[in-house]
């Protein structure tokens, strides 16, 4: 995939979760979150249980917690959606905190909370186990279709050519005394972003035909048999 792409996540470590087939790992993934789905809202001890078993995947993993967390942010914007849900469903009124909420909001409040931490937490968690080449060979394992397991490819590997075009264009914003933070500037920020996507695609349309001038015929190397 080439050195630095796509390895943010990864966390390097020769751990019997790292050593694990990278098939086995998405397939126990998926059944993880499909029981952890199709778990009722109201079973809290089973909740629980999931916690600690997932806790416990993380210990023999060797992955510090602390490396998870920091990435777990990525839903906050759930977590904010989830604490107004008390307050805008309706059904019978319960008091939280000395605030009248609604029970059923509540109930979805936790819902949503407990499954996304689980599930983000459980992602997390095979990203930081598994290098992204081994995982597009793992979907090509399971039969995913050729052309999703190239597109997934394809975004690994440019995705930190792409944030790094951005953070350069940010820089040359803010050395032009333009904050993309102030909503004043966001015109400016919009242009830049409509810039980036043509700069992008452009991107792409060299890359496919440098692939054909090499012979590429719609289907990449099986990455089950490259080394």
């Amino acid at each position: 995939m080439g050195a630095g792409h796509g390895h943010r996540l990864y966390f390097h470590g020769h751990g019997r979760i790292h050593r694990a087939p990278a098939h086995l790992k998405l397939v126990a993934l998926v059944a993880f979150m499909l029981v952890v789905v199709a778990t009722p809202r109201t079973w809290f001890p089973v909740f629980a249980g999931y916690l600690v078993v997932l806790l416990a995947v993380i210990a023999v993993s060797r992955v510090p917690f602390g490396y998870l967390a920091r990435r777990m942010v990525i839903e906050v914007p759930f977590l904010v959606f989830a604490l107004l849900v008390p307050f805008v469903a309706h059904g019978p009124q319960v008091e939280l905190l000395g605030v009248q909420v609604s029970e059923p909001g509540l109930l979805a409040a936790f819902a949503l909370v407990v499954k996304g931490s689980l599930g983000v937490l459980a992602s997390l968690t095979l990203a930081a186990t598994t290098e992204p080449a081994e995982l597009l060979g793992g979907l090509q394992r399971l039969r995913m279709p050729g052309l999703l397991v190239a597109i997934m490819g394809f975004m690994v590997r440019y995705l930190d050519v792409v944030t790094g075009d951005l953070a350069r264009m940010t820089t040359a914003m803010r050395s032009r005394g333009c904050d993309p933070r102030s909503p004043r500037h966001w015109p400016t920020l919009a242009r830049s972003l409509g810039a980036l996507f043509i700069r992008s695609y452009e991107r792409g349309e060299r890359v496919h035909l440098a692939m054909l001038s090499r012979g590429y015929d719609g289907a990449l190397p099986d990455l089950r048999r490259t080394p």
